[in-house]
């Protein structure tokens, strides 16, 4: 059996007396598509930064590749080329065209040449259905759009794992499918994710893998028929109810209009 691509070993992280999580253990094998779930609050994204080494631990161990990068002295920036990171808000630079964006940090962080970075970048951009948008600011762009600017930048650097942190949660609903897709695309390239998202549709029809978190806890993980339709937790079960019901409100709603 192969080695996972990336593990976690009983991380936890508090804040002061505030326990944002604690002892999370999972694995996520190559090319899988994993989704995290949960109410608001409940360390979700707090977990990504620290698998991204953008917030730091109190304990616990992170490997990629059977490597630990979590460890005092390794090179952050290093370790953030191989786990590329799709944050909720774009973090876009506002003054660079949308191909200067993808392109900074291959010449930065990996000192490509410039003519090389920049093939690289329109490569990608083209990737996410952007081709057309190389040379435009992220004013010019819709919300949807710079998101897939973003995922674009993280792609370029050809991480062995993407994480996505709500990658939708800042967009228009009539936006949402435009990201979502490209995600879809993704995981049938078989691009190992770990997935922090409300959308339970493309939970269901993308996930290898759901993972329901609460209160800094795992209360369950399984397939999306799992989870959806034989959940053994009843807090489980209760939570995908209702946001299934706010969802499907939702919906209802756009079709009305």
């Amino acid at each position: 059996m192969a080695a996972p691509i990336l593990e976690l070993k009983n991380v936890t992280k508090i804040y002061g007396s505030n326990v944002i999580f604690k002892n999370i253990s999972f694995s996520v094998k190559e090319g899988d598509a994993i989704v995290i779930i949960g109410p608001s609050g409940t360390g979700k994204s707090t977990l990504l930064r620290c698998i991204n080494l953008l917030t730091p631990l109190t304990s616990g161990e992170v490997y990629l590749d059977g490597h630990e990068v979590n460890v005092k002295g390794k090179n952050e920036d290093e370790v953030r080329q191989h786990i590329g990171m799709v944050f909720q808000n774009f973090l876009l630079f506002n003054h660079l065209t949308a191909l200067d964006n993808v392109v900074l940090g291959l010449t930065k962080v990996k000192g490509m040449k410039q003519e090389q970075a920049i093939e690289k970048g329109r490569h990608e951009l083209k990737r996410v259905g952007l081709a057309d948008r190389a040379e435009h600011y992220p004013g010019q762009l819709s919300g949807g759009q710079q998101q897939r600017v973003a995922i674009a930048r993280a792609l370029a650097m050809d991480p062995r794992v993407m994480l996505f942190d709500e990658p939708t949660s800042a967009l228009d609903p009539e936006l949402i499918g435009e990201v979502l897709s490209v995600m879809e695309s993704l995981a049938r390239e078989n691009m190992t994710m770990l997935v922090v998202t409300h959308e339970m549709g493309f939970a269901r029809e993308v996930a290898d893998r759901i993972i329901f978190m609460e209160k800094g806890s795992i209360v369950e993980e399984g397939s999306p028929d799992q989870l959806f339709r034989h959940a053994k937790s009843e807090r489980t079960r209760e939570f995908l109810g209702k946001i299934g019901d706010l969802y499907g409100k939702k919906e209802g709603a756009k079709k009305k209009k």
